[in-house]
């Protein structure tokens, strides 16, 4: 089971930024290991934080310097219109959508949503959605520009991503586009605004695990968080390269094309959707 899970934690760590959804792609891979069962929803939380822990690495500057400033502006040291104090706030209203819907759905979060079926047609829908945004989206918006409203959008969009197929980077980042903003101000926000909504998801399963024993043992579970932190390290800094200069395009073939091989297995017997 060891092998499993570093194989599971690696392609957590490559999927986790790109607009794929590592849920879906940890869901589908582990009816085809050699254990054959659904990783589970605790599992995947739980390796996200070494995915998450990724991101905080490599925006270290920028999250010291939000979190410095949003302190700042709670006693009047920097004016609350700062653009770090302003981000701070953002990052904090845009969380609250995933926290209310996740502890409301948690339930269907373990069970219903993870059908393959619902993967799968997820996996195409916010596809060709996240192909349609990139193709329409205005792309002259910057991260400053980003509004409450704004902030809450992204909020909702994110949590359409405790279903696995959506992607949490997919969601928000083709919610940032339809509000015109550059693909790279879409992603560095969709990344900031998924830290404290993995951190405390992650941490609430880890908790949860140390009495509910899931498929993988916690040790098995921490070589795989280890991996998916280090692999995810080399993703984030491909992707900021990669949306600078490209458009989504191979995300949404590479997102359909699954989808659809998905269907294909499950209408034919070959995989089971639970």
């Amino acid at each position: 089971m060891l092998l499993e899970a570093i194989i599971l934690g690696f392609v957590q760590g490559l999927t986790e930024f790109l607009p794929v959804s590592s849920s879906a792609h940890l869901r589908i891979l582990g009816e085809f290991l050699p254990s054959a069962q659904d990783p589970g929803a605790a599992f995947t939380a739980i390796t996200q934080l070494g995915t998450e822990a990724a991101v905080v690495l490599f925006f270290w500057r920028d999250i010291v310097r939000i979190v410095g400033s949003w302190g700042k502006s709670l006693v009047g040291r920097v004016p609350r219109n700062d653009p770090d104090a302003k981000m701070g706030w953002l990052i904090i209203i845009g969380s609250i959508p995933i926290v209310v819907l996740g502890l409301l759905f948690q339930d269907q979060i373990e069970t219903t949503f993870r059908s393959l079926w619902l993967v799968a047609a997820m996996l195409i829908f916010f596809g060709v959605l996240l192909g349609i945004a990139d193709a329409v989206g205005a792309k002259r918006r910057k991260l400053q520009d980003i509004t409450v409203g704004h902030g809450v959008i992204y909020g909702f969009a994110q949590a359409l991503a405790l279903i696995p197929g959506v992607s949490r980077s997919g969601g928000t980042i083709t919610a940032g586009l339809f509000l015109g903003y550059e693909r790279a101000a879409a992603a560095r926000y969709a990344f900031l605004l998924a830290i404290p909504a993995v951190f405390g998801s992650g941490f609430y399963q880890l908790f949860k695990s140390w009495d509910e024993p899931g498929v993988f043992t916690l040790g098995e579970t921490a070589v795989a968080t280890g991996v998916a932190f280090v692999v995810a390290l080399g993703v984030i800094a491909f992707f900021m390269s990669w949306i600078s200069k490209h458009s989504f395009l191979p995300f949404v073939v590479y997102r359909v094309a699954v989808g659809s091989i998905l269907l294909v297995l499950l209408a034919t017997g070959a995989v089971s959707a639970y």
